[in-house]
């Protein structure tokens, strides 16, 4: 084999693996966010669950992609550890789809799609358009890149030494581990498979020799999903365990079916001409039929899961820290990994409302320390308040990284509007502490509120925390909820004009001094400047389901 089959073997491979890449990005950056109502809908039913794995597999060519994105919903709990069940084993099936396009010789038209692909995205200004570009484009290096590698390998045929090496592929063990090593090292199985595909086009594999190889790359794809479990939720560490035993089961049968009877050889019977398609047609076979005698008891792949990682009581954490938001998974090429979208703009929001509850929380402890003069009631509230400062500079932090990898323009405009609320969130929690600031110059002056101006200081209370607690009940965003919080907020202009009348009044009947005045005055102050920031929380939130 000469240095320039070498070099051109390295660079299908790339072309392959950047094909995958791109065709991958593209459904993110056109649906990502839609996986979460889509996988919703349809994993409720077990055959619809593996029915979308299938099919979003299929169109991503990759089943470790798939079940990342699954594990990040099991992790942040926007899906059952039965619902991913379904769609590991749909998966499963739907990563076939790349082997059996390379049997069928699609890759005659590759050069044309890929062409299609790049116009779309380089001639036409339409982001969807340039979505669905990739994903064309992506497909065709994709095929390129795999007629480079078969290219490459032909020379591999007259190598005794190599020859040699492919033959003890064959003792079931060896094969095994050999499949497993390799797709693990490249993570992905489509590739891996691939490329044994262009092994057994130029010659240098058959079937009976590469059989186990196949089985072992099953097992290897699970690496991809293992290593994005890392310091997830127990139940997103279950689904990998899931998706091993789903792939070592099926192994264990097949590899002892083939051990056994004359599988191998009635498969390579069914297209004695062409290479490809035998291991496209036992890598077919090897995940429908594992898929279906697995259906039934998919129950109890979740109790085995459980049984090899069970509960265990979790240490409470303690300390400021992050409830919702976990750490997102970036590919090599800097953008976020299939679905990943629908997990963060998820995390995001749980952890804003979060967030509120504690502002909401203050803003109830600062009503309560000046209406009954209680300045050690600071020390509570501004403890909160170091909390929501640490939440909005995090939250802050999290979506400045997220965003510079969306592709996505409506994700990305959420985001924005994510971030404006963080920050009106963190002003809220200001003028909380303004107001519980005041309790300490009551007490220290001796000034005291009339019974008319605590009766206002109630209302003003029971309108600030009546528009917090509607921003944070999990209620459909829709026009009218928009146009309740604007009524809300011009409610409490009106209820800071007419205090302020109510004070000159005060004022001049002598029922109120002057240091009262002044801080009712500045309270007032706060007041309104909380319920425009109630109005840009809601707007913000309008505009991110707008944009969604």
């Amino acid at each position: 084999m000469k240095i320039s089959d070498v070099l051109s073997l390295l660079g299908g491979l790339a072309l392959f693996l950047h094909g995958m890449q791109m065709m991958s990005s593209g459904l993110e950056a056109a649906a990502g966010n839609r996986m979460k109502s889509i996988l919703e809908k349809l994993t409720s039913n077990r055959l619809l669950g593996v029915l979308v794995g299938a099919v979003i597999t299929a169109v991503i060519q990759s089943s470790s992609a798939t079940t990342v994105m699954v594990v990040g919903f099991v992790n942040s709990g926007m899906m059952t550890l039965r619902q991913a069940v379904w769609i590991i084993m749909g998966a499963n099936i739907g990563t076939t789809i790349t082997g059996q396009l390379i049997a069928l010789d699609v890759g005659v038209l590759a050069p044309l799609i890929a062409f299609v692909g790049i116009a779309l995205m380089v001639f036409l200004k339409n982001p969807k358009v340039h979505h669905i570009g990739s994903i064309l484009g992506g497909l065709g290096i994709l095929f390129i890149g795999m007629d480079m590698m078969s290219a490459a390998m032909e020379p591999l045929r007259d190598s005794e030494a190599f020859v040699n090496l492919v033959s003890t592929f064959s003792n079931p063990l060896v094969g095994i581990l050999t499949g497993t090593i390799f797709t693990a090292i490249i993570q992905s199985s489509s590739a891996s498979v691939g490329i044994l595909q262009a092994l057994a086009m130029s010659g240098v594999v058959t079937l009976p020799t590469a059989v186990y190889v196949l089985f072992g790359q099953n097992i290897g794809t699970c690496i991809t999903a293992v290593l994005a479990a890392i310091g997830t939720s127990r139940n997103a560490k279950r689904t990998t365990i899931i998706h091993l035993s789903f792939n070592i089961i099926g192994t264990i049968i097949f590899t002892v079916v083939c051990m056994l009877t004359p599988l191998t050889g009635f498969v390579a019977s069914l297209t004695p001409d062409n290479a490809a398609a035998q291991i496209a047609n036992m890598h077919t076979l090897f995940n429908v039929v594992t898929t279906l005698l697995l259906l039934p008891v998919g129950g109890q792949l979740v109790k085995l899961a459980m049984r090899i990682l069970p509960d265990r009581k979790e240490e409470k954490e303690e300390g400021m820290h992050l409830e919702y938001i976990k750490p997102i998974s970036v590919d090599k090429d800097r953008s976020i990994a299939i679905g990943t979208s629908a997990i963060y703009l998820n995390q995001i929001r749980e952890e804003l409302q979060r967030m509120l509850g504690k502002a909401r929380s203050n803003i109830d402890l600062a009503f309560q320390a000046v209406l009954e003069v209680k300045p050690e009631l600071l020390d509570k509230a501004e403890e909160a308040e170091t909390y929501i400062d640490y939440l909005n500079k995090e939250i802050s932090q999290y979506i400045s990284k997220v965003i510079s990898h969306e592709t996505n323009e409506t994700d990305s405009a959420a985001v924005s509007a994510y971030f404006k609320i963080t920050g009106n969130i963190e002003r809220i929690g200001d003028h909380a502490i303004n107001i519980c600031e005041y309790s300490t110059m009551m007490n220290q002056k001796g000034i005291k509120f009339s019974e008319g101006a605590k009766d206002e200081l109630r209302k003003m209370r029971d309108v600030c925390l009546k528009a917090l607690d509607i921003l944070a009940a999990d209620a459909d965003v829709t026009q009218d909820w928009l146009g309740s919080m604007e009524k809300l907020e011009q409610r409490i202009d009106d209820m800071t004009a007419e205090f302020r009348q109510s004070q000159l009044e005060r004022m001049k009947s002598g029922s109120c001094s002057d240091e009262a005045c002044i801080l009712f005055s500045e309270l007032l102050t706060d007041f309104e400047r909380i319920g425009d920031h109630a109005l840009n929380i809601a707007q913000e939130r309008a505009e991110a389901a707008h944009a969604r």
